[in-house]
């Protein structure tokens, strides 16, 4: 994938969403949910927004921030919903840029977004405006930056699309998901160093068709053949999990190699498959070993259990390209943006309907 056909399809996807200070509210404190009114499978609105949620995320008491996809650019990068139909940027407007101010000072693309056990909202931006891959982290209570490292070229490349990402806060470790140059990249957040793990058997594309609504989904002028996308930790920090978006395959690996610095054959010989999964955009990973996986295809949430086992959760007309899944509680929180019905899919106009949406799905007693 080439970095000048993604700035391409970028800026052909541009629409103009100017940030409208009457539409966001002050800050409002997110009600706690009396989970035991809602069955398992009930199906809530959050937000319905003007401008495209990319990745969700929810902090320990329940705020919810989202990222804008890229693939239809707007002068705001990160929000936080404040309200069904409004949001705040964050952490402030200046960090967030418009097509004439882009900078390594300001947010570019950025896409994966995620909290961890310490409350910390990490932040990956794979730049595909300014051409280089920046990881953050933020205090949302400070709204201070607590951590940025940027990614070596000859890690992520112009040509990288460095977009989902798990945190493993225990050994201040990161990993990020690149489906542009397909690999796994490791962040020591201590040493501030990082190195790539590549397998082509199970990082690349499968060769499948993307079939949404009865038609073969191109890409950007091909067919869509999306290598590495969703990555997810156990509890324990334990196990890396990850899969291609075009793939069946949902694998596994024990972190223990990479934490003792292992070479890349001894860390790639000890992939192993979970199971089986469908085209997935996003895949969240309970405390049990469950995996909730985004069906682009099916309009519909998976789970893969931790014995192998995979089966619809739900399906809704409403999973109009379910995009990411976070955990909070006994709820799903899944962004839906319509990403086959943007210019990058179709070739030509963009066909979706506003609002986008933030759903919550409620997965368990």
């Amino acid at each position: 994938m080439k970095k000048n056909l993604l700035i391409l399809a970028i800026a052909a996807l541009a629409f103009s969403c100017k940030f409208n200070n009457n539409k966001t509210e002050a800050k409002q404190e997110t009600k706690p949910v009396n989970t035991k009114t809602h069955k398992v499978g009930t199906l809530e609105v959050i937000a319905e927004m003007d401008i495209n949620p990319g990745n969700v995320a929810v902090s320990n008491d329940g705020r919810i921030f989202t990222t804008i996809h890229p693939l239809r650019a707007t002068n705001i990068q990160l929000v936080e919903i404040t309200g069904k139909n409004s949001y705040n940027p964050f952490p402030n407007t200046e960090i967030q840029s418009t097509a004439d101010t882009k900078s390594i000072d300001k947010f570019d693309t950025p896409l994966g977004i995620i909290f961890d056990n310490k409350n910390r909202l990490w932040v990956i931006d794979p730049g595909l405006s300014i051409g280089k891959t920046r990881l953050y982290a933020f205090d949302i209570t400070s709204e201070k930056e607590l951590y940025r490292f940027d990614i070596p070229s000859d890690i992520a490349p112009k040509n990288s699309f460095v977009q989902d990402l798990a945190i493993d806060e225990k050994n201040d470790l990161v990993y990020l998901a690149d489906f542009g140059n397909p690999g796994i990249i490791v962040v020591d957040i201590k040493k501030n160093t990082c190195r790539k793990i590549t397998d082509p058997s199970t990082m690349q594309a499968e060769d499948i068709d993307m079939v949404i609504d009865g038609k073969v989904q191109q890409f950007m002028g091909n067919p869509a053949r999306i290598a590495i996308n969703p990555i997810t930790l156990s509890t324990d920090r334990e196990t890396l999990f990850f899969g291609a978006m075009s793939g069946t395959k949902w694998y596994q690996l024990p972190t223990k190699n990479i934490r003792n610095n292992a070479n890349d054959q001894t860390i790639i010989s000890s992939i192993t498959t979970v199971g089986e999964k469908p085209i997935s955009d996003g895949i969240a990973t309970d405390e049990n070993g469950n995996h909730y996986i985004t069906n682009i295809q099916n309009k519909s949430i998976d789970v893969l259990t931790k014995d192998g086992k995979l089966s619809v959760l739900k399906q809704d007309e409403l999973l109009d390209w379910p995009d990411n899944i976070r955990i909070h509680k006994d709820w799903l929180y899944i962004s839906v943006n319509q990403l086959h019905k943007s210019p990058a899919f179709t070739g030509a106009e963009d066909i979706a309907k506003v609002p986008y949406r933030i759903l919550k799905l409620k997965y368990r007693d």
